[in-house]
């Protein structure tokens, strides 16, 4: 079941695949959906594609904007395969791993761990990275999918406190797991996150550090979008998330782990998805040289 009104989705930054990207997830996985595709016009990389889609409930967008940003393991989807709420769950992940597979580039391999009887790690042919997991929870359900942040490299040994950050930034929030490296797990140190969940509003989000060498970090190509209702909203989110003036930039921001973050006003896409064409070109233009969204002047350049 896809939440009304999400407050936080993940958003994926591509060159030109966006469109095709969403329509491979939304037939690899059960219960999903596009349900929106617009064009922003004349932007700095020439028309834009923006896709809002549904993966088993869970919402994201994606866009087309040029080369700049690359998708890679510092953020992951985990999928929740789970035999107690779907009878078909061994199945299911079979499939899913098998069309993930194609194309993609196995992380870890689809076997059975001492965590999971069946547990893998792919990046799929579009660069995005997923877990797949058969799960049995005892007490607490989670959502059949959840992002997850991998702190390594400079931000290794940080998950919990941007956990804590997080949780603090975000009223309706709350932790979750929490489960450390113990010793004996080098280069990993004991007492780091091995594993750790959290809720942001609607969003559930799994956190670790892992100390082993890693060529990626946290990028823009996965950011975290957070709606909302009022300027005073967008004010509140840029202020206690924005740590890197150079990085702001229509909306985006990055945090003091480098996590990229969009506060954007939930009317923009209503501007975006149902505006005519001049509506669309007069928002578009409005909002390309802005850095925090000013929620009266893209009224006013919509309402022309």
């Amino acid at each position: 079941m896809a939440q009304a009104n999400p407050r936080i989705i993940p958003h994926l930054w591509y060159d030109k695949e966006a469109v095709e990207a969403a329509e491979f997830y939304v037939s690899v996985f059960p219960d999903s959906k596009i349900t929106n595709v617009t064009t922003l016009p004349d932007t700095p990389s020439g028309d834009s594609e923006i896709v809002s889609f549904e993966i088993w409930g869970q919402a994201f967008m994606a866009i087309s904007t040029g080369p700049y940003f690359k998708l890679n393991p510092s953020v992951s989807f985990m999928v929740n395969f789970d035999p107690s709420r779907d009878k078909d769950a061994e199945t299911r992940i079979d499939e899913v791993w098998q069309k993930l597979s194609d194309g993609g580039t196995v992380l870890m391999p689809f076997d059975k761990y001492p965590f999971s009887e069946r547990y893998g790690w792919i990046q799929d042919k579009y660069g995005l990275s997923w877990q797949l997991i058969l799960t049995n929870p005892e007490g607490e359900e989670r959502p059949a999918i959840i992002p997850s942040l991998l702190f390594v490299g400079d931000q290794c040994g940080k998950a919990e406190e941007a956990m804590n950050f997080y949780l603090s930034v975000f009223h309706n929030s709350r932790q979750g797991l929490i489960a450390r490296y113990p010793q004996g797990m080098e280069p990993d140190k004991e007492g780091t996150v091995m594993f750790s969940d959290f809720r942001l509003d609607n969003l559930w989000i799994t956190a670790m550090d892992s100390a082993h060498e890693h060529h990626f970090n946290f990028n823009e190509a996965l950011s975290l979008l957070v709606y909302c209702d009022t300027q005073e909203e967008i004010d509140y989110y840029w202020d206690k998330l924005s740590a890197v003036p150079e990085a702001e930039q229509c909306g985006w921001l990055k945090d003091r782990f480098g996590v990229s973050w969009q506060v954007t006003p939930r009317e923009m896409d209503e501007m975006q998805s149902k505006g005519t064409p001049e509506q669309v070109a007069r928002v578009t233009k409005a909002f390309l040289p802005m850095k925090k969204f000013d929620l009266a002047a893209l009224r006013e350049a919509y309402n022309g």
